[in-house]
């Protein structure tokens, strides 16, 4: 009898990962180990506090294992390498993501987020990370000398071993691998984002930090690595309260949504700030000399309910009136004046988000619904108003191109450089998809069919014809 080797899947490589990941950013950046720590003290106090309530969005367990990774590379080659390692995890890029539009400083980045798409498994791990891809194109940023360097220098260089690729592309195929190939590929794929060692050519460093810091972080050295692991916290703003009483100096703002009595929707992100960290620098004449570097940080993040389009129409408008009061009145503290817009203008209830169809949501049936013979009503508001179903909030699972590009703009030593006066490349979701070799999926589109799977399933249970319709208020969203 020929004994069987234990497989292993696509969800445990990724479990494993983000455990071992971590552990290697803690040994890098002691300061994140201060972050996790924090998050979890906060977290469970927050279930102390609140109940079986704090866990609407994700239980504790999962909150507390959540990590969002980010990595940035220099290459449509190196992009598709990526999403040969990541998709061995069982993780697929999701969402487009152009930050060059959303900072003021330069950030000549386009980006997209790989992370597990299906139900089941994003409750095993929801591990994510978002991954931003250089654009030397761009002529708002680099002439074509600096653009044919800088191009030159990352053909040159190697991210990903082969062995690693190769591995990679099994555990995609068979849906995991076996256990001595699993350890070996954990092995090298936690190798390929350690912070290497190797000295950084100063000169062409800061050239290209002249440019914009996160580009030379790109660019300005032959590896890549982790720039960040997020934890996941039920209360940020208590979070950046007892980080900052410990004396890690965090970021000037919370970005994202403001805090407010009314549901939470979308993701609110902050971070310690990018620490100076020792590296080894090669001068122009060769010699070997001590230096830092600040390009890492320490994030953290809420989640919330995912919105709708329309929801999400919403959301940027309020934005614009944050953006146009603030200005309009300096004086006032912008986190007052996006209370008062949000508390004016965003539903204050996730009944009222779901009848004006702003958010997501899965529906089940209720335990105790109905069961005198009566005929269910036809939209999903009298259902549950009704008490036929109970409603369940999808979890926001991606990103803001805001608030990541004002996380990378609050860990800036400088502005940087971009002449608004010439053209950008068009660099748009079907370029990076064309970058990736793959599809790039669409995270309203996942949203849309996680919720109608469980209104389909709600309509062959009750025997009804079609599936529950939603309602919506006279006028639509204000």
């Amino acid at each position: 009898m020929i004994a069987t080797v234990p497989t292993v899947s696509q969800w445990q490589l990724r479990a494993a990962f983000a455990v071992r990941l971590s552990e290697m950013y803690g040994r890098e950046v002691p300061a994140y180990t201060t972050l996790v720590d924090v998050s979890r003290e906060v977290n469970e106090d927050v279930l102390r506090a609140r109940g079986a309530g704090a866990e609407r969005l994700g239980s504790l367990a999962r909150v507390t294992a959540e990590r969002h990774g980010a990595i940035r590379v220099g290459t449509p080659r190196e992009l598709g390498q990526v999403a040969r390692v990541f998709g061995a995890l069982g993780m697929h890029p999701v969402g487009f993501y152009d930050l060059r539009e959303a900072a003021a400083s330069a950030v000549p980045v386009v980006s997209t987020a790989f992370r597990p798409v299906d139900g089941e498994e994003l409750a095993r791990n929801p591990f994510r990370v978002f991954t931003s891809l250089l654009t030397p194109a761009d002529p708002r940023f680099f002439d074509a000398d600096l653009r044919a360097r800088l191009e030159t220098f990352l053909g040159a260089r190697e991210l990903f071993p082969p062995e690693l690729l190769t591995l990679a592309d099994r555990a995609a195929a068979d849906r995991g691998l076996p256990a001595d190939d699993a350890e070996r590929f954990l092995e090298l794929a936690v190798r390929a984002f350690e912070l290497s060692k190797e000295p950084v050519d100063r000169a062409w460093y800061r050239t290209l930090e002249r440019v914009s810091a996160v580009a030379a972080d790109i660019g300005g050295v032959r590896s890549t690595h982790i720039n960040h692991l997020t934890p996941r916290v039920l209360d940020i703003d208590e979070l950046y309260r007892r980080m900052t009483d410990r004396g890690i100096e965090m970021i000037d703002t919370i970005q994202g949504p403001p805090a407010w009595q009314g549901p939470d929707v979308l993701l609110r992100q902050t971070s310690f700030r990018a620490l100076a960290e020792p590296r080894p620098m090669r001068t122009e004449d060769g010699a070997v000399v001590s230096d830092a570097l600040r390009v890492r940080f320490g994030e953290v993040e809420a989640r919330g309910i995912a919105l709708t389009r329309t929801g999400r129409a919403l959301y940027d408008d309020l934005l614009d009136r944050i953006d146009t009061q603030t200005s309009e009145h300096p004086t006032r503290a912008r986190d007052d004046i996006a209370r008062t817009v949000w508390e004016r203008h965003m539903p204050g209830s996730e009944e009222e988000l779901a009848a004006r169809g702003l958010a997501y949501f899965t529906y089940r049936l209720a335990d105790d619904r109905p069961r005198d013979g009566g005929r269910p009503p036809a939209g999903i508001g009298e259902l549950v108003r009704q008490g036929w179903l109970r409603a369940e909030p999808v979890v926001y699972e991606d990103f803001l191109p805001r608030s990541a590009a004002g996380i990378f703009q609050s860990n800036l030593g400088a502005e940087g450089t971009r002449d608004d006066d010439r053209q950008g490349t068009v660099h748009d979701a079907d370029w990076l998809s064309g970058a990736l070799g793959r599809e790039l999926l669409d995270p309203f589109a996942l949203y849309e069919q996680q919720q109608n799977r469980s209104l389909a399933q709600v309509a062959r249970t009750l025997g009804l014809t079609d599936p529950p319709r939603r309602l919506r208020t006279p006028g639509g969203p204000r």
